[in-house]
């Protein structure tokens, strides 16, 4: 497909890294050259310096043969028109615009078609959403959805406590008394697609899927326990703190925020009076310890430094704060900053970019971009696991799992079929209309289904 992406910031630089390895033809358009520099030194991509909202610009990055285009500047109304614009020049496009300031939420609802969008991405609402999705759900690192809710993709940490550290993957079923299938460990900061006889050890980070039906047990066996979320203590008052409180509140959490600047301390107060906002600085140890963070459930750093943040989270994990999540505004370090004790990382890149990949994923395969066709990026990006449905072009059905020819590296997660999932065996077998979760290294293109077999 011919792509167009508006901005080369830290969204716009990762879609367009994640898009050209997948074989789009993709143009990059930044109002600054500099700023085009390193993406197109890394990347296969055209790039064009100049306003994305100028029919001008949008001509001559060829707008009116294009398939999709990518608003992800800086400046949300320059995103909309340059979506608003380029829809004009060429009516069969796409669009897709990424939107932050909550204030627009309630207008592009009711005003979506009007301003030709056909996407619209809020990686700080996103990234909301995720950390408390994580906060109520405690013991997983991450835990993604596939087939409509019924199969979990979750991360977990192996400790030496843990009763499956130190044991071959073959003997879980048998010590966790439930299916559970790994399908990919990071170790060291490098991740591997492991056989049977592959030994966990302390320190990995295992993804592993297991059916919705089952995580309770799953829990139990692992005797993790998931005590009730009382108070939480965000550093840093931004959108993402703007978003998180709002949900936090609702659910009856005690929220406490911590900001340094004054006016927005003020701004807060009056948008979340139910909330606790201290204005101090966060680089002060003494702010820290008179707010006495050792006392909450949760602590969560998005103050927009990712140095700062990070720093902040190793203070909470050194005060045994039950949970702590690290926001990260550089995807790019996830892998070495997850060997630290920072607690969960989330980053708005990542969230932003999986959502974009998902909608081009099924532009590609000719899906309708509205049905359940699902990508996750896991091992800080290192692998994908991708859900599809199976039709009838797909090859081997009907066929056991242990007779089909897969590619390297790619390892079939789950299988969907109508109501009821299962964590497939070597007998396991997939039919028309099933969904196929599909976990392989990101360096492999994996665009349709037949993608993945040997021959």
């Amino acid at each position: 497909m011919k792509i167009i992406v508006a901005g080369d910031g830290k969204v716009g630089s990762m879609v367009a890294g994640q898009l050209s390895g997948e074989g789009h033809e993709l143009t990059l358009i930044d109002k600054d050259p500099a700023a085009l520099q390193p993406t197109i030194e890394h990347y296969d991509v055209m790039s064009l310096a100049g306003n994305c909202a100028s029919m001008e610009v949008l001509r001559n990055a060829g707008v009116e043969e294009a398939d999709l285009l990518i608003a992800a500047t800086g400046v949300d109304e320059v995103n909309l028109l340059c979506c608003l614009t380029a829809h004009g020049m060429n009516p069969n496009l796409h669009t897709i615009a990424r939107i932050r300031r909550p204030e627009y939420s309630e207008t592009l609802y009711a005003l979506r078609k009007q301003f030709a969008l056909s996407l619209v991405v809020n990686p700080e609402r996103q990234t909301a959403k995720e950390i408390n999705r994580l906060l109520r759900y405690p013991a997983f690192l991450k835990r993604e959805e596939f087939a409509n809710g019924t199969v979990e993709l979750i991360e977990l940490r192996i400790d030496e406590e843990s009763p499956i550290c130190n044991q071959p993957l073959s003997k879980l079923s048998k010590i966790l008394r439930c299916r559970m299938l790994v399908c990919c460990v990071v170790r060291d900061g490098q991740s591997f697609t492991p056989s049977g006889s592959f030994v966990l050890r302390s320190g990995d980070r295992i993804y592993a899927t297991a059916t919705a039906a089952t995580i309770t047990q799953l829990l139990k066996s692992l005797h993790i326990q998931t005590p009730r979320m009382r108070s939480v203590t965000i550093c840093g008052g931004g959108s993402i703190c703007d978003y998180l409180a709002d949900l936090l509140i609702k659910e009856g959490v005690y929220v406490k925020i911590i900001e340094k600047d004054r006016e927005r301390c003020e701004a807060l107060a009056d948008r979340h009076p139910e909330a606790f906002v201290v204005c101090g600085d966060l680089s002060s140890q003494d702010v820290l310890e008179r707010e006495r963070v050792v006392d909450c459930d949760a602590f969560v750093t998005a103050t927009g430094n990712d140095e700062l943040d990070v720093l902040l989270s190793i203070y909470a994990n050194s005060c045994k704060v039950p949970q702590v999540i690290t926001k990260l505004g550089r995807a790019e370090n996830l892998s070495l900053i997850s060997q630290l004790p920072v607690g969960r990382i989330v980053s708005p890149k990542e969230l932003c970019s999986r959502t974009i990949a998902r909608y081009v994923r099924a532009m590609s395969n000719g899906v309708d971009v509205a049905s359940a066709v699902t990508i996750h990026f896991i091992a800080g990006g290192q692998a994908e696991a991708i859900e599809f449905v199976v039709d009838t072009a797909t090859r081997y059905c009907g066929v056991p799992l242990k007779d089909i020819p897969l590619k390297k590296n790619v390892l079939i997660a789950s299988i969907s079929h109508d109501r009821t999932s299962e964590i497939p065996a070597g007998n396991s077998m997939y039919h028309v209309g099933d969904h196929l979760v599909i976990v392989t290294a990101s360096d492999k293109v994996v665009q349709q289904l037949n993608d993945i077999f040997e021959r």
